[in-house]
Parts: C-alpha cells; structure tokens; sequence
C-alpha cells in the first residue's frame, strides 16, 4: 500500500525541481496541480483547460489528492522539461506562447495544439500550414468605425507584399483598407471587444493609431490568424533588419499594453476642463495614446514617453488645478515641452499607473525611439 506522506513528499520535491517549479503551459511560479497522464506539473487555471482533453489528460491536486506508486514512479521519469522537449520539439519561432496574463482561449489554444492536436511534436505538420498559408484568407466579425454594430469582412494577409488587406464585400476587388505590416501590432482584448475570441488590430494611418476589432466564432481559426500574422511581421522585420538574430526580432510581433484605463486629462495651461479619457501605454513603442473610449477606432492623441535623462520623469500630482476633476489620485507627466496632468479614480489605479510610466522611463531608447518621437513632435 502506498504511502500517502511520504509520496505527497515526493511529489513536493519533484514540483522544486528546474522546469517543474513553473507552469509547463504558460510559466507560473509554483504550480500544484499535475498531469498524471502527461506527466507535467500545471497551475490551477490551466488544470481547468486540461480537463477539456480528458482523453490526452487527467489532472491531479499535487496536495489533495491521493498519488499511488504508480504515478509517482510515472511522475519522476517525466517531469515539464522532458515533456516540452517532446511536445515543444517544432514550434516555430514566431508561434506566440502565452503567457499567465494572457486570456484563457489564448492559452486553451495553446494547450490543445502541444497535447491535443501534437501540432509540435514533428508528427502532424498539416496543422502548421493552416497559419503557413500565403496568403491567408479569413472572413472575420468586423466593428464598424463609427458604430458598435459587427459586420462580416474578408481579411487577406499576405507575405509577399507584407500587407493586411480588408473587402467590404466578399466578391469586392478593391480592399477598404492596405495595411503595411510596418507598425501593425495584433493583441487579443476579449474583456475589451466583448467576445472570448476578440483580437484588436492596431496600425498607423496618417501617423495616427487606427484601431481595428474583430473576432471569429471559432477559436482555432482566430488564433491561426494571429500566427500568421507574426509569421509576416517577423518576414518583414527580417527585411528590413537582415543582420539582426531572429531572437532579437520576437518581442516586436506582439507588443502588448503595460496598461489600460480611464484617467481624466485637462489641457496645456490647466485651466481647461477635466475629461475622462481611455489611455494606452505601450512599452515598445514608449507610447501613451488616448482616445474618448476603449472602442475608439482613432486615437484623440499621443504621448511619447522618453528616459531620465531626456527630461521625462512623473510623480504624484499634488498641485491644485484651477478647474479640479471628479476624481483626486494625481498624476505629473514630465516632458521637455510641457506638464501633463491626470487624475486617477482610486489610489490603487494612480499607483499602478505610476509604476507602469516608471518602467517605461527606465529602460534605455533606441535608434527607432528616437525616430519616433521626431514623428510625434513634427505631427503636432
């Protein structure tokens, strides 16, 4: 008869254990839950997602539940490095691998192509060429600019020209829009757009940020678009920066927000009237967007977001507006032409908010930042 005590010890130690200690599926810290048929330790939220593979894996409570010699004989000779090396062995370098904080279709996705589908095991190549095709064509739900109502449009991404175009019409020749796969940026916002498979698309178009929302009812379909969208933007970057490794090149497919939210903003002397407005800040390109909503499909302005030592910094707002908001957590926004000031609704939101503008001004600017902010300060 197995001993409970000492195999949950067991089980304990193998789960400290390099690759182990974090989620084999999407990276956190100190899973303690198991796969006794994969032989892999998971955390709580992606035990959920396994147990719609019930036929590839069965997950356990590495606490609360029983373990019999068996499975811990079995758990020991796997183990998430071994089974990733498995699993893992083909995945392309620009497959997006999510990340804890990324949405639960994203990951369930991503769990059913490793275990399910065995798209990376070298086996089944097939299912690769679905996010391989040049060009890629798909008919996605489609927000109207100026309305809240979807509409069907047909979407053709194509590597050749690096370009994502969009028809109104399925039989229409002439594309409503070119998108250049130059500042394209594609993020999965489910909670934003309303639809667990909701992908927002953002672009620059007479250098300002043009935001496109769209979704498709099937999950697999959504999510092999947005690989193939990697896939051409890392074509493109490879292009356009041929002597740089393509490790260099993977943080620039996907550039996901540090932060989202309403703050209220007022104007260049103070005086002006406070506004709420939706505000994005991105890390990649040091930009703070504002737009009147979070569906807005135009932005109503931008912030660069430059280092110290370029005369950028923030802190707490303690200054006294002549025309005082509803809400009271200030924000100082430091640039070389002017003092940007926000109000934050609650303590915490004014905390959060600080810190993502602290990590911003942290870290060093590049060749390209620099071209960005010239564009900024020429467009105004």
């Amino acid at each position: 008869m197995a001993s409970v005590e000492r195999n949950n010890k067991i089980l304990l130690e193998l789960m400290q254990l390099p690759g182990n200690n974090s989620c084999a599926d999407c990276g956190f810290p100190d899973p303690d839950w198991a796969s006794c048929t994969l032989g892999i330790f998971v955390c709580l939220n992606c035990s959920g997602l396994h147990r719609n593979i019930p036929s590839v894996s069965r997950v356990k409570s590495v606490r609360l539940d029983f373990w019999d010699d068996t499975l811990i004989e079995f758990m020991k000779k796997r183990g998430n490095l071994t089974v990733k090396g498995f699993y893992e062995k083909c995945v392309p370098s620009f497959f997006y691998r999510p990340q804890q904080k990324d949405c639960v279709m994203l990951k369930d996705q991503w769990i059913q192509a490793k275990y399910d589908r065995k798209e990376f095991t070298g086996e089944n190549i097939d299912f690769q060429q679905a996010y391989c095709l040049d060009p890629f064509e798909i008919v996605l739900w489609k927000k109207g600019k100026k309305n809240k109502q979807f509409l069907k449009r047909n979407f053709l991404l194509s590597q050749k020209d690096f370009t994502l175009r969009y028809f109104i019409k399925e039989d229409c020749k002439v594309p409503k829009n070119i998108i250049s796969m130059k500042n394209l940026n594609a993020v999965f916002q489910p909670e934003k757009i309303g639809h667990t498979h909701g992908l927002q698309i953002s672009f620059l178009h007479d250098k300002r940020t043009r935001n496109l929302f769209v979704y498709h009812e099937n999950a697999q379909l959504i999510v092999s678009f947005f690989n193939a969208i990697r896939k051409t933007r890392l074509a493109y970057l490879q292009r356009r920066n041929p002597t740089l490794p393509v490790d260099d090149l993977i943080p620039q497919l996907t550039r996901p927000c540090v932060m989202e939210g309403y703050m209220e903003k007022t104007g260049p002397t103070q005086r002006e009237p406070f506004k709420r407005r939706w505000f994005t800040l991105c890390v990649i390109n040091r930009k703070l967007l504002y737009f009147k909503t979070p569906l807005d499909a135009l932005e109503l302005g931008a912030v660069f977001i430059g280092t110290e030592s370029h005369s950028y910094s923030v802190s707490e707002f303690s200054g006294r507006s002549s025309r005082v908001g509803r809400w009271h957590c200030g924000i100082s926004l430091q640039t070389p032409e002017r003092q940007f000031v926000f109000m934050c609704e609650q303590e915490h939101d004014q905390r959060d908010w600080l810190n993502a503008f602290r990590e911003v001004i942290s870290l060093p600017m590049t060749a390209e930042d620099y071209a960005n902010e010239a564009d900024l300060k020429r467009a105004k």
